[in-house]
């Protein structure tokens, strides 16, 4: 009896710690309306709900990367710079040296790692590397630059990417707006 009551009691002590995916988030109560109709069509907008038999259904529509605002943002915004690397699944993307015709001797190479897929400050990691070689393009040194070039690109990255969120939701909004039934006498003489 007392083996089973060990056992029982570490089993549930591992099955409360275990929940990592269901822990409570908190939520500022002043972001978040009372009232439960205006929730509802909030999170209908937005894309976080569902419906019942009244959805607008429709097939063989896959966005996969190009439906996170982040990922699409970043890409616009490296579009002048060749890719080595742009692995989705991965939250990496890596640009090949590049140099403009101004400083031949000169070229930068930016690596952006996707730490979160929600648009705010610390989501991306951003490298810019810097190669400067001599004139014959022989002696070559790669330091590494994180000053104002990382918070430009950043700063345009994450406006971008509120901009392409904002413009999905209000798309969502259009295609699949969210319609409150009203009780009607009949129904409301029953209650």
């Amino acid at each position: 009896m007392k083996f089973f009551l060990t056992i029982l009691l570490f089993l549930s002590f591992f099955l409360q710690s275990a929940c990592g995916p269901f822990k409570y988030k908190k939520v500022d109560a002043r972001e978040v309306s009372p009232d439960p109709r205006e929730r509802v069509k909030k999170n209908m907008e937005e894309g976080r709900g569902f419906r019942i038999m009244g959805g607008i259904k429709k097939g063989g529509d896959f966005e996969f990367a190009s439906s996170n605002p982040l990922w699409k943002a970043s890409l616009d915004t490296l579009n002048f710079m060749p890719l080595v690397s742009a692995n989705y699944s991965g939250g990496i993307i890596i640009t090949d040296w590049y140099s403009d015709n101004s400083s031949i001797n000169e070229s930068i190479k930016i690596t952006v790692r996707f730490l979160t897929n929600e648009i705010r400050s610390d989501a991306l990691d951003i490298n810019v590397f810097i190669k400067e070689c001599s004139t014959n393009m022989s002696n070559c040194t790669i330091s590494q630059n994180n000053n104002e070039l990382v918070a430009e690109l950043k700063m345009n990255i994450l406006k971008k990417a509120s901009r392409y969120q904002k413009n999905k939701i209000e798309k969502n909004k259009k295609e699949n707006p969210y319609i409150m039934s009203t009780p009607t006498k009949k129904n409301s003489a029953k209650n």
